[in-house]
């Protein structure tokens, strides 16, 4: 199997999973277009750990880590089995880069996978693990754990940042289509960063991007997107996976690095 892009996705609040929307449609397309991996690996703000830990649970629970969204979205289960022995694989490259990781058996998919992936592969046939986010990563510590990883992307494994291109959530208003501006042009910078596949610009997006202390009050849902741009083989080319801004203030735009992959287009929604 030929190298796998990695891939960033923003995955919103937690009702995307019901309402995919734009950028429900350009995951759904991107999971058709794209080589079939042998597994998928997320990378998560809602697992965040000390050290790094990787789950190895043969079928992971659906975990509804969140609350006050309705009975339908906790009925809601995304049964994709366990990666095995890609997650003993992760392991052993994250000790390897001298992180002290271990496994969990017991732990689940958090929303930060399972909601984007309903989208992306919704018949759940692609086994699925997770690594956690450690505590107290910076910019370029989460660019160095995706380097880590990125021989996994050799192996046939999709190497997934999850997390949101803006979100400042004390200004979240659901259901009001006007886009605050500063979202927008906070996220316009980092895709002409993407595309310029400017690595440097990346990983000093929090220091130096228009708005970006209000566009991310705390960084952890952005470093994803340092984790999978640092698990790229290459930068270039890279796609945009267009998902607009909801809620007023979250972007829903994901990347894809490493690939000129022509994708499908997006069924009407």
């Amino acid at each position: 199997m030929p190298t796998l892009p990695t891939l960033f996705v923003s995955h919103g609040a937690p009702t995307f999973a019901l309402e995919p929307g734009r950028a429900g449609a350009g995951l759904a397309a991107l999971g058709r277009s794209l080589p079939r991996p042998r597994a998928v690996l997320v990378v998560s703000p809602h697992w965040m750990t000390r050290q790094p830990q990787v789950t190895l649970s043969l079928r992971p629970e659906t975990i509804h880590d969140f609350g006050g969204f309705g009975r339908a979205l906790h009925e809601l289960r995304y049964p994709a089995e366990g990666a095995h022995l890609a997650a003993l694989r992760a392991l052993e490259l994250l000790q390897q880069a001298g992180r002290p990781a271990t496994g969990d058996a017991d732990r689940g998919l958090d929303h930060g996978a399972w909601v984007p992936l309903l989208h992306l592969y919704p018949q759940a046939d692609v086994p699925v693990f997770q690594v956690s986010l450690p505590m107290g990563l910076d910019a370029e510590g989460a660019w160095q754990y995706g380097r880590a990883l990125a021989p996994l992307a050799d192996e046939g494994v999709l190497i997934v940042g999850s997390g949101s291109l803006t979100h400042n959530l004390y200004e979240v208003r659901f259901g009001d289509p006007q886009a605050e501006v500063y979202a927008g042009e906070f996220a316009a910078w980092v895709r002409a960063a993407v595309l310029a596949g400017d690595a440097d610009r990346l990983r000093r997006t929090l220091e130096i991007a228009p708005h970006a202390h209000r566009a991310h009050p705390t960084t952890e849902h952005f470093l994803p997107l340092l984790v999978a741009a640092g698990a790229a083989s290459q930068l270039e080319p890279a796609t945009v996976i267009e998902g607009g801004v909801l809620h007023g203030v979250l972007s829903m735009d994901s990347f894809m690095f490493g690939t000129d992959l022509a994708i499908e287009a997006p069924a009407r929604m």
